[in-house]
């Protein structure tokens, strides 16, 4: 028995920030964010929309893409390092708001790794048969967490969500294998040190801080070590995948890892011209587009492999069929 994805569904804001629109704030240019990340532009939510709105939007196509209702679904899980507040958890709000009133809710907190992390544990309750139906969200809102005049990461970061609905599967299709790792000793170079239990009344600051060099360090390392992995537990060679579907944070990150993987460029799907790093929310959201463009077809072998905060990584192989 596997968890075999059966709808999928996504959600973005519709405000625009451009490169140039951020040379007001900060000294960049649009060669200068593009040279180094690939990012064109990113989606930022105003301040009457809180990440459980975007959520639940994208939870709402995915149960329709499933055709499943929300009182069958058994567990929600939201992978966030940007909920709504402390407590309840967006998964719990996702609960109340969906009307899945025979779900049980949690969420996951592995920042940009935080879909992998989701998926997996929820593809584990449907194979051991605990749960037939669970709802999956990556979602996050990360720009209400950024210093606008800190160019190292406002560039970075958009809003978004993206879902999927999981469902058992016996015809060899689904979530074929699971690989998540974390490296907590290098926590400190990504980090938001304010608004916790440490720093309650937010003296240092309730904005993200980030070591670019050490996680870039991180990322290429991981990015590469997470697809190895993920495929000898599937048991599943390099060139039998059909797509691979990374962790949409930086161009060169992914433009490095698939030239010494030797992957050829048709083989990764890329999406973050458009929204740059939207965190929990970018493999699900890029995943949504992928099916959409028609680059997925049955059968075929897709690879997610995400990495964050944490630092945490994460891969997932999944034999597709929907």
């Amino acid at each position: 028995m596997k968890a075999r994805i059966a709808g999928v569904g996504s959600k973005i804001p519709e405000k625009i920030v451009t490169n140039n629109d951020l040379t007001k704030t900060v000294d960049t240019s649009d060669e200068w964010i593009k040279t180094r990340t690939g990012i064109a532009e990113r989606r930022v939510s105003d301040e009457k929309t809180a990440t459980s709105d975007l959520a639940i939007a994208a939870a709402q196509k995915a149960l329709a893409s499933a055709k499943i209702s929300p009182e069958e679904i058994d567990l929600i899980i939201v992978g966030t390092t940007s909920p709504d507040y402390l407590f309840p958890s967006i998964a719990c709000i996702l609960q109340n708001k969906l009307g899945a009133k025979n779900a049980a809710a949690f969420d996951v907190s592995a920042a940009c790794s935080g879909f992998n992390y989701a998926l997996t544990v929820g593809s584990n309750f449907i194979e051991n048969k605990t749960y037939k139906n669970v709802l999956v969200v990556g979602a996050d809102t990360l720009t209400k967490y950024l210093d606008w005049h800190d160019r190292g990461t406002c560039i970075l970061f958009g809003d978004g969500a993206g879902a999927v609905v999981l469902t058992a599967a016996d015809d060899g299709s689904g979530i074929l294998a699971s690989w998540l790792k974390a490296e907590g000793h290098l926590g400190h170079h990504l980090i938001m040190p304010g608004g916790g239990s440490r720093d309650p009344e937010e003296k240092k600051g309730r904005f993200i801080t980030m070591d670019g060099k050490e996680v870039f360090k991180f990322a290429v390392r991981v990015l590469e070590e997470s697809i190895a992995e993920v495929l000898k537990k599937a048991n599943i060679e390099l060139k039998d995948v059909n797509l691979f579907i990374p962790h949409q944070a930086n161009i060169r990150i992914i433009d490095h890892v698939a030239k010494k993987m030797g992957l050829p460029k048709e083989k990764v799907y890329v999406n973050l011209q458009k929204y740059g790093n939207t965190s929990a929310a970018s493999i699900p959201l890029a995943l949504d587009e992928a099916l959409a463009d028609g680059k997925i077809k049955n059968n075929d072998i897709i690879v997610l492999s995400g990495f964050g905060a944490g630092l945490t990584c994460g891969a997932n192989v999944i034999k597709w069929r929907i």
